[in-house]
């Protein structure tokens, strides 16, 4: 995600902190000053920092999880209203699902156990007094172990409670829909599970209004946005599946010889619509030009020189007879626009984000006018 940077790798996963951030730390900051003065900001800021381990520790709970399933993930993302983990696809067996979106909250379960232990632990021995673990006024406590202790045990309960509401795309929802497909099917439990997601998002978004709570109005529209890009999600993959990659690609796509130069592409951008290029061979193809490949190229170089020095050398291939959404899939989970398609070792063409695209409008216009002409009837 851009304006963003990593700050960790962990189990192959970066862990990254957008600049956005620094809100959060400047409310921890805040908060933490109206209780205590400058040691509060300072205890504010540490509380806030704990909080977000706790945090990053949920979203690992999701990627491990995801990576058992053999479902690559890409990066955590470190946000003001949270984490988010990046898989590269999402999960199409309603168990799997299950198990990802209860992972995470099971984290802080077990965080929250581990400092109830701990709490019980030292106040048995002394360490702590009970009567001191009490919140002082406001949503943060003045400096001490008791306080923090209690308010990262407060805060992963509540953690725990929140992400269980089933409103898509919370985990709660995630739960909800992985319940739902297995009696109903993903398509339509995708539906019914963004529709419930909406109807809590414009519930949480009427009491934050009301309340004058910002951030419940905040999660409002981050649970409705994201509730109906799910189920837009969730149409298109319906949608692709019913389709072949062999059915997609171009039968008649131009293609380069290896000792082409840079100019016949830049010919072929310029008197056709295709954008990308297979390098061939003896008829095998060994690279791909893209468009961006040459301007690259033609602005970091004047002179002509051969396609396969700005060639990408890796070639996803992917059968004829794999549906258009196994397509899309394989090139999120492998970070491509562009697959070779193969009909066993005889390679027939190239198949890119873009024809997914078209392939997806012209499905659904088809639909449509089926849905017209059925209506009609």
């Amino acid at each position: 995600m851009g304006w963003s940077f990593r700050i960790a790798r962990i189990a192959g996963i970066d862990i990254r902190v957008h600049l956005t951030f620094a809100l959060i730390l400047a409310l921890g900051a805040y908060g933490g000053w109206l209780s205590d003065g400058f040691t509060g900001a300072l205890f504010g800021v540490l509380l806030m920092i704990l909080l977000f381990t706790c945090v990053t520790l949920h979203e690992l709970g999701h990627s491990i999880a995801a990576q058992r399933f053999g479902i690559p993930v890409r990066e955590i993302v470190l946000l003001p209203l949270g984490g988010v983990a990046f898989l590269a696809r999402n999960p199409t067996n309603p168990w799997h699902e299950l198990i990802i979106a209860i992972a995470g909250p099971l984290v802080n379960v077990v965080i929250a156990i581990v400092l109830a232990l701990a709490t019980g632990t030292a106040y048995a021995l002394g360490v702590v007094d009970l009567a001191a673990l009490q919140l002082q006024g406001g949503a943060f406590p003045r400096p001490s172990l008791e306080g923090l202790i209690l308010w990262l045990l407060q805060a992963n309960v509540s953690l725990v409670l929140f992400n269980l509401i089933p409103a898509f795309p919370l985990d709660g929802g995630r739960v909800l829909r992985a319940v739902l497909a297995l009696l109903i099917g993903m398509p339509r439990a995708t539906r019914v599970a963004a529709l419930i997601g909406q109807v809590f998002a414009v519930g949480f978004g009427v009491i934050g209004v009301l309340t004058g709570n910002l951030v419940l109005a905040l999660v409002a529209i981050f649970i409705f946005l994201g509730a109906g890009q799910e189920n837009a999600e969730g149409q298109v993959r319906t949608m692709l599946t019913t389709h072949r990659v062999g059915d997609a690609y171009n039968r008649y796509a131009l293609t380069l010889d290896v000792g082409d130069r840079v100019s016949k592409v830049v010919d072929y951008l310029l008197t056709s619509y295709q954008p990308d290029f297979a390098v061939l061979q003896r008829g095998r193809p060994i690279g791909i030009v893209t468009r961006e490949d040459v301007f690259r190229a033609l602005a970091s170089d004047t002179q002509d020189g051969y396609v396969a020095g700005i060639m990408n050398r890796t070639i996803v291939r992917i059968a004829s007879q794999a549906t258009l959404e196994e397509a899309r899939q394989l090139m999120l989970e492998r970070g491509t626009r562009v697959v070779a398609v193969y009909d066993g070792e005889q390679y027939l063409g190239l198949v890119s984000a873009e024809d997914l695209a078209e392939a997806h409008a012209v499905i659904s216009y088809q639909q449509r006018q089926a849905a017209r002409r059925d209506g009609a009837a």
